[in-house]
């Protein structure tokens, strides 16, 4: 009679640092203001999904839509009462952002302050990783 045994060896690990589980996007008081105010004007969306699409001269920009839904692959970030879904194509790209809204006397944009990003364009509209 032939019997298996599983074995498991259990062994202590020093010096290891357990890191806290953040969230792929972080969205600053100001970006949550804005969607707040934004989505106040359409009650028929649950949120804002974030995603990339590739355009412009360095490969990568951002895009901004209202959803009605979460998708089969997004990611859902809630922060302050805001829920943001992140596309499947973008999860890896967003990794440790923040989400920033910027108002100045010429403009207001959502801004993405990204640690991954290896280069950007002159204008600052597209990205590469």
């Amino acid at each position: 009679m032939a019997s298996s045994v599983m074995r498991a060896t259990v062994r202590a690990v020093s010096k290891r640092k357990i890191q806290a589980i953040r969230a792929a996007l972080t969205l600053t008081p100001s970006a949550v203001q804005k969607i707040k105010q934004l989505l106040k004007d359409k009650p028929e969306h649950v949120g804002v999904k974030v995603g990339v699409c590739t355009r412009g001269c360095n490969g990568l920009s951002y895009t901004l839509e209202y959803t009605k839904s979460k998708g089969d692959s997004d990611e859902e970030v809630v922060q302050d009462g805001i829920r943001i879904f992140i596309e499947k194509k973008a999860q890896l790209t967003l990794l440790g952002t923040e989400m920033d809204y910027v108002e100045d006397k010429l403009s207001s944009e959502f801004v993405f302050n990204n640690p991954n990003i290896k280069g950007t364009c002159g204008c600052g509209e597209s990205f590469n990783i």
